[in-house]
């Protein structure tokens, strides 16, 4: 027996734009059993009476179904379920008081619904959608085990839950002042100097939130998570937008809370820095948009080493085909050609700041990765070369090639969809063939060509 799941992504499905092959193709439906139904003209997938023939989702012109078969066993451990044809959750991680527990797993697993549910912002329905969630049932699921000691004093108000957002590129559009005046309306535990003293904040307190750096918001916003006084830290991707010496007072910083016989989950995607920081890591997989499964809570060396090699031994569980690994690349051989790109050297002066930059070339076919902390002028040597500032001193020569530039912030307040977005910048070859099947598809990006820009998640 299995468990068929099947999902619809309704931010995608359009059956106003197409001719519900969903229903037409159906084998069963051919049958006269009616396996999809449309109900005030949106689709529904009986899930008893699929076969999980596959065929709706070759069919579908919007790529919006997925159907997959998972183990009949794993129906007693649904933790949430979005609706009839929506997002599944199978088990929670562990929280462990004076331990930070790390979370890895691709993205629409279900990591932040993880932590949205520990942190008591849902209530999750054990898999009845319809009846929603119920506190005294989560309490009797979880009998037996350390959950039910963490629901149990979280839903009567013994524990108190800080949370930090993923999305912290909203933060100065609702966050107004300086930084210092927010983190002292903040600060219940009185360590606001202390605390700014580690995220190596200092610099930043007395500008205005629209005026810090992305690496600035992200450390502003997990010092208010820090500053609260509470008993469970829930973290969600703080290391986005800081480098590695940023990343090491994060660390530090989390460490040292979690040591004062404090629970901190931590979610992110940066496999140094969960390392560095983690004590226990539970790996999540799944398919993205349609369910996801938690492991179980497991050294920081063997949740890794389960992630990258896709498979769970104590489950005897492949989760991904291929292993990920990280190859040792081939040493470059220099070549005589033309360079594509020269620049002498260069001198820019921007708001006090002096950046000097000596000559080089870049070659077709190069990759070349510029390294260093935060604010020191990686950003403004991109703009030179692009055309965006102009140096005090010195000169780009570009050849016939054209500069293509992706800036390091980007700004979800486009008003029309994706595809609008790509077609606006790059014309009609954004929908070509090889653009398709050589980028979109790749990306992930085909299936959301609909959604609307200001819809999109982070990633």
């Amino acid at each position: 027996m299995v468990l068929r799941v099947a999902v619809i992504d309704r931010d995608i499905c359009n059956p106003d734009k197409c001719n519900h092959e969903c229903q037409r193709f159906c084998p069963p439906v051919k049958m006269g059993i009616m396996a999809v139904e449309f109900i005030d003209g949106e689709p529904y997938i009986n899930e008893p009476l699929c076969i999980g023939c596959g065929i709706c989702v070759n069919k579908c012109p919007f790529n919006a179904i997925t159907i997959v078969n998972l183990p009949q066993e794993l129906e007693t451990d649904m933790v949430h379920r979005y609706d009839i044809n929506g997002f599944r959750l199978f088990r929670l991680p562990m929280p462990i008081k004076n331990q930070v527990l790390g979370i890895i797993g691709r993205n629409g697993t279900g990591k932040s619904t993880a932590i949205k549910i520990l942190s008591g912002k849902i209530i999750p329905n054990l898999g009845n959608y319809e009846e929603g969630g119920d506190k005294d049932k989560v309490i009797d699921y979880f009998s037996g085990t350390q959950l039910y000691y963490f629901f149990k004093d979280l839903y009567n108000d013994k524990i108190k839950v800080s949370y930090k957002p993923q999305e912290v590129y909203l933060t100065p559009k609702v966050v107004k002042g300086k930084v210092k005046d927010l983190l002292k309306k903040v600060d219940e535990t009185g360590m606001m100097d202390h605390i700014v003293s580690m995220l190596n904040l200092e610099k930043s307190l007395d500008k205005e939130v629209k005026q810090l750096s992305g690496g600035e918001i992200q450390r502003m916003v997990v010092a208010a998570s820090l500053l609260k006084d509470a008993d469970i830290y829930l973290i969600d991707e703080p290391s986005s937008f800081n480098d590695i010496f940023e990343r090491m007072a994060l660390a530090k910083t989390l460490t040292e809370i979690a040591s004062k016989n404090k629970y901190i989950i931590l979610v992110d995607h940066d496999l140094a820095f969960l390392d560095y920081v983690s004590d226990q890591i539970s790996v999540v997989y799944g398919e993205p948009g349609a369910y996801g499964i938690f492991t179980r809570s497991e050294s920081v060396r063997t949740g890794i080493n389960i992630y990258l090699d896709g498979y769970i031994p104590s489950d005897n569980i492949r989760f991904r085909e291929k292993r990920i690994i990280f190859e040792k690349p081939v040493p470059s051989h220099k070549i005589e050609a033309t360079p594509i790109l020269k620049y002498t050297n260069i001198k820019k002066i921007l708001n006090g700041f002096t950046l000097e930059i000596n000559e080089g070339e870049i070659y077709n076919g190069e990759v070349i990765g510029i390294v260093g902390p935060n604010s020191i002028g990686k950003t403004t040597f991109f703009r030179i070369l692009v055309g965006e500032l102009k140096a005090e001193e010195g000169e780009i020569i570009v050849g016939p090639s054209k500069i293509a530039y992706k800036p390091q912030y980007i700004s979800p307040d486009y008003n029309g969809t994706v595809q609008d977005f790509l077609v606006e910048k790059v014309g009609s070859k954004a929908l070509s063939g090889q653009a398709i099947d050589g980028l979109l598809k790749p990306l992930n990006l085909y299936k959301l060509m609909d959604r609307k820009v200001k819809e999109l998640s982070g990633g």
